[in-house]
């Protein structure tokens, strides 16, 4: 929580600088070791999470927002990054007008102004993210997706919309490929659509199915290390699997 004199200062360059009524939130997920993650940031003297996310400055592309946020957030370029829903609980905000109301007796409160916020998710490769707070955050850093803490505002609510929008368009959309290493096994393939569907899949099936799109390369060299025969590495054919996209990967999980 900010103090009276960070407050003001912050009031009066969000006034300045951005858009009313338009804020921006990302789900950022990564995938790491067979887990779903999803990207959280504390707050300096709060006990709730947040979803990244930001404000339009007043001659900005939304588009340019939304990648300047996930830029200062993971320091990475060019991310996949795909709008979702829009957020417009009248009520959505209240919290942090209530949070303020008391330090807003000599200016306007900017937290009190309604904001519509439009609801982003990205696809990152975890090991090459570099998780960054800002200057209101004393934390920025993946949680599991099954160990959540508690979301401030509807960030829950859009979270939810994210994932349900990922489980949608997994047939449509390089998902696998933007949040994979670039080699990775059959078991960790299937992990990761298990999680984003929320369901267990037949080891056999998956494995006929996803071969059968002709969207995977195997390597010639088994992944080294473990007591175990050494699973086979795959990675994805792009040209391939981006032609297949365009109909879809079809028959459903």
């Amino acid at each position: 929580m900010l103090n009276k004199t960070e407050f003001e200062e912050y009031t009066r360059n969000a006034i300045k600088n951005y858009l009313k009524h338009i804020s921006i939130d990302c789900v950022v997920f990564g995938s790491h070791e067979g887990q779903m993650k999803v990207l959280l940031l504390k707050l300096k003297g709060e006990e709730e999470w947040y979803l990244p996310g930001g404000f339009l400055y007043k001659e900005e592309l939304l588009e340019h927002a939304a990648d300047r946020i996930l830029r200062e957030r993971t320091g990475l370029d060019k991310v996949f990054l795909q709008q979702f829903h829009v957020f417009g609980d009248p009520n959505r905000s209240k919290p942090h007008f209530e949070m303020y109301k008391d330090m807003a007796d000599t200016q306007e409160n900017w937290f009190a102004n309604r904001f519509l916020t439009i609801g982003y998710y990205a696809l990152v490769d975890f090991n090459d993210t570099r998780p960054a707070p800002d200057d209101l955050s004393e934390l920025c850093t993946w949680r599991d997706l099954n160990d959540l803490p508690q979301l401030k505002l509807d960030h829950l609510a859009i979270l939810q919309k994210a994932l349900e929008t990922l489980r949608l368009q997994l047939n449509y959309q390089p998902i696998g490929y933007n949040l994979l290493p670039r080699e990775f096994t059959m078991p960790e393939l299937q992990k990761l659509y298990e999680t984003i569907l929320d369901k267990k899949l037949d080891r056999r099936n998956f494995q006929r199915k996803i071969l059968g799109f002709g969207i995977l390369d195997r390597q010639a060299k088994p992944r080294r290390g473990g007591a175990h025969k050494a699973p086979y590495l795959y990675s994805f054919n792009l040209e391939n699997y981006q032609n297949a996209l365009k109909e879809g990967l079809k028959g459903g999980w």
